[in-house]
């Protein structure tokens, strides 16, 4: 899947690229879910405290343009670009790979 989340008034994260195939397939634009309550993550504070809440910390690198999380019961990092409007799919997947059956990528 490619194209570029967007942060919309809202609050919704949606996956937007209307010149992808897999866009124009489906038709249908998508939002991370948070499973257990069943909300749509809707800023980074909000999922900063889901993460933690799993025993993610936050890790301040080299890097000022990233928010990075860390776990130390393991060698995963999740780096999110500070900028809202660079937050792509790469970076959801990264999050839901990394916190299986709390995270998914739903259609809106």
């Amino acid at each position: 899947m490619s194209g570029v989340w967007v942060f919309k008034n809202n609050g919704v994260f949606i996956l937007e690229n209307p010149g992808s195939d897999s866009y124009q397939a489906s038709g249908r634009k998508k939002a991370l879910v948070y499973l257990p309550t069943g909300e749509m993550v809707n800023s980074y504070s909000f999922l900063e405290r889901i993460l933690t809440g799993l025993g993610w910390e936050r890790y301040y690198g080299q890097d000022p343009d990233l928010y990075q999380f860390h776990k130390r019961s393991s060698i995963d990092l999740i780096s999110l670009p500070r900028d809202i409007s660079k937050f792509n799919s790469i970076h959801m997947y990264d999050i839901v790979i990394k916190n299986s059956n709390i995270f998914h990528v739903r259609d809106l």
